[in-house]
């Protein structure tokens, strides 16, 4: 295989924008810290920040496989691999069920639990990137897909999914479901054009009062966590990080420009990262 080949099938797995990864990444780490009371086994965090990346890379293949006749009619996507032919869609498909494969592969050194729940986390990477031809909620199909990962922590951990873990779940969900609505506001005026749906367009006007109800339910959510779970002084401090952070990018949007509302959008990896140092020193220091 050529170089360049290599080239672009790294940029179809997004290997070049790791934002994806981290957004996927933190909700993780939160699950599987809170699920062990500090540092899990080593293999099981291994598997599932691999398993983060694998699937990760994998709903970025079926997403452009996805949006391939769409993609080169959007100024921010029009440069992808499959909108411009650089790859076939035969071979993203079939790189698309190898990275699956591997990913299961590493479920099934879990316990029967997670390898249940993994079947859902694969449907639901699998039917999103097409959500958007049929629902104005497509944001809502990709939080309950990035957050599958919180149940499947616990029960990796703990073998159940308790009650708590839904409460993060939830959170979880309505934090994405604010972040890709961000994300859909660059792309709007294309996927107008183009007969698609989000909650951007749904939204209109009301898109930033309505972003800010949204991430102010987040936010209540984890603060409701850190007093369900007795989390102590430093889950807060991280929490206040985030309710800041959250404050900025509601600033950065206040001139509704599209690199803004990117610029919010990636902002919201110190978002996760601040939870998740609260949760960590919260069990490194108790």
């Amino acid at each position: 295989m050529k170089i360049s080949n290599l080239k672009y099938y790294a940029q179809l797995m997004r290997f070049d924008k790791p934002i994806g990864i981290l957004l996927l990444l933190w909700p993780t780490l939160w699950a599987l810290w809170i699920a062990a009371e500090g540092m899990p086994e080593h293999w099981t965090l291994l598997v599932f920040v691999l398993g983060v990346i694998i699937m990760r890379s994998a709903g970025c293949i079926i997403n452009d496989y996805a949006d391939r006749d769409f993609d080169a009619h959007v100024k921010r996507t029009k440069q992808r691999p499959l909108a411009q032919n650089k790859i076939s869609s035969k071979s993203a498909l079939i790189l698309f069920f190898v990275l699956i494969t591997i990913a299961f592969g590493l479920v099934l050194t879990l316990n029967s639990l997670t390898i249940k729940l993994s079947f859902i986390a694969a449907l639901l990477a699998s039917f999103y990137p097409f959500m958007k031809r049929y629902t104005y909620f497509p944001q809502m199909v990709l939080g309950a897909a990035f957050a599958w990962a919180i149940p499947m922590a616990f029960a990796a951990v703990q073998n159940q999914v308790p009650l708590i873990s839904w409460m993060i779940y939830v959170s979880t969900l309505l934090w994405v479901l604010a972040y890709d609505t961000l994300y859909g506001m660059v792309d709007r005026d294309d996927d107008i054009k183009l007969g698609l749906k989000s909650t951007a367009i749904l939204f209109g006007e009301a898109d930033l009062v309505l972003v800010t109800a949204i991430q102010g339910l987040f936010l209540t959510g984890m603060f409701l966590l850190g007093r369900q779970l007795e989390l102590g002084l430093y889950y807060y401090i991280g929490w206040t990080l985030a309710l800041a952070i959250s404050a900025v990018q509601l600033y950065l949007c206040r001139s509704r420009k599209p690199e803004r509302y990117f610029k919010a959008f990636l902002n919201n990896n110190y978002v996760g990262m601040a939870i998740f140092v609260g949760i960590f020193a919260h069990y490194w220091f108790s």
